[in-house]
This record gives C-alpha cells, sequence and structure tokens, in this order.
C-alpha cells in the first residue's frame, strides 16, 4: 500500500512539471497522511491542466457513510476498473498526486521499520490517482481522492509487497485526457520500468505520528 508520502518541492518546479499556470503557495510537507488534504493535478478542459485539492480517502459517490467515512486510501490498479468504488473513477475521473518520495514500513522481529523511497533520478514523482465527489442528503460536497498501487518492484519488494504507481512525463496527457473513457486502456498507460526508478533507506520512527511534519522525517536513519 501507499499510506504517507511527502512533498517537498518548489512550487516553481510543480508548475513546470504539469505544465500548469497557477501553483497556489504551501509550505513543503513531509508527513501526509490519509484524511489530510492533498494536491492533485487534473483535466480541467481541452489543453488545460489545474492544481486542486482533495481529502485523502476516497469516498464513493453512492456512500451511505458520506464524509464520516475513513474512505479507501489505495485502490490496485489490477481490479480498479471493475471494482464499484473505483470503476467510474477509473474511467472519468483520474488525476496526478505529486510526491517527492513515500514510506512503507518492513515487518521485523522488533516492531515495523519505516523505510523513505524516492526517484534515483531525482524528479518528482506523479503518483497515478483517482478522485470521486460526494454530495450528500444535506447539501454537503467531498471531493476525495485514492492513490493507485501495483506490485513492488525490485527495489521496494524487500521492504513491502506493493508500491505506488508512477506515471512518467511522457504518459502525464494520456493519464488525464478525459477522453480516454476505458478503465482497462487507462491502467494500461502505467509503464513499470527496470531497473526500478527508486531507491530507499530506512528513516527514524517520527513518520509514525501523523502529527509530525518536519524535513528530518526523510533522512537516513542514523543521519546527524
Amino acid at each position: 500500500m501507499c499510506g504517507r508520502f511527502a512533498l517537498g518541492i518548489p512550487r516553481k518546479k510543480l508548475a513546470e512539471e504539469f505544465g500548469l499556470n497557477q501553483v497556489p503557495e504551501a509550505p513543503a510537507r513531509y508527513n501526509i497522511a490519509p484524511g489530510q488534504l492533498v494536491e492533485a493535478v487534473v483535466d480541467a478542459g481541452p489543453g488545460r491542466r489545474e492544481m486542486r485539492l482533495f481529502r485523502w480517502g476516497l469516498v464513493p459517490s453512492w456512500s451511505k457513510e458520506g464524509s464520516k467515512g475513513r474512505g479507501f486510501v489505495n485502490a490496485r490498479i489490477e481490479t480498479a476498473d471493475v471494482k464499484p468504488a473505483f470503476r467510474a473513477a477509473m474511467r472519468y475521473r483520474r488525476c496526478l498526486i505529486p510526491a517527492s518520495g513515500f514510506y512503507e514500513w518492513q515487518a521485523r522481529p522488533g516492531g515495523k521499520q519505516p523505510w523513505y523511497f524516492h526517484r534515483a533520478d531525482g524528479r518528482l514523482a506523479a503518483l497515478a490517482g483517482l478522485w470521486e465527489r460526494y454530495e450528500g442528503a444535506m447539501g454537503e460536497i467531498m471531493e476525495s481522492c485514492a492513490i493507485l498501487t501495483t506490485e513492488a518492484d525490485t527495489a521496494v519488494s524487500p521492504v513491502h509487497e506493493r508500491m505506488p504507481v508512477v506515471i512518467e512525463p511522457a504518459d502525464y496527457g494520456r493519464w488525464l485526457d478525459a477522453d480516454v473513457r476505458d478503465g482497462a486502456r487507462a491502467a494500461s498507460i502505467f509503464r513499470r520500468l527496470e531497473p526500478s526508478v527508486w531507491l530507499g533507506h530506512p528513516v527514524g520512527p517520527g513518520v509514525n505520528r501523523a502529527t509530525v511534519d518536519e524535513p528530518g522525517l526523510i533522512a537516513p536513519l542514523g543521519a546527524d
């Protein structure tokens, strides 16, 4: 799964990466957790993209719990096109969630050890996401998202069996294209690269607490 990630990228670089006219100012974040607001790039009409905020934890439009529910943090890309909670979003509401890296936890005899993974080439990672719009009986509206995951590659698998799906820059347009309305076709846009795009290192336990958000969280364990 992918349950925490970081976004410590200059705002100008974000705008350039996704071809955005404007990116709202926001502080760097090093411990983005489910239930929090996350930034995502969406299609905004012919030739246009925009950055929007979504609550992390996708709530289907037909949910009975609505905004009270935790929602789905992740969705498997292998089955998202057929699962009731995700199939409509997979067809009509795909997004890109910018990240400078993500965390996973490795099971060990003494407890779980957090790891931080970032792209080996130093680029920003564009995580594949889905978003939904929920409208409650009292008129409340909530837009939420989930991060798609896939089977871990050779770099991540020693730590965890799943990892987030990353869309490469050449495929941003196709992933966001509203005219691609076949879920299976959309899933085929994802390309698993070998060697892995990821590098990882163990980090301290601070990331275990969602209230902690500081640059030191991504530092290698034991670093001064």
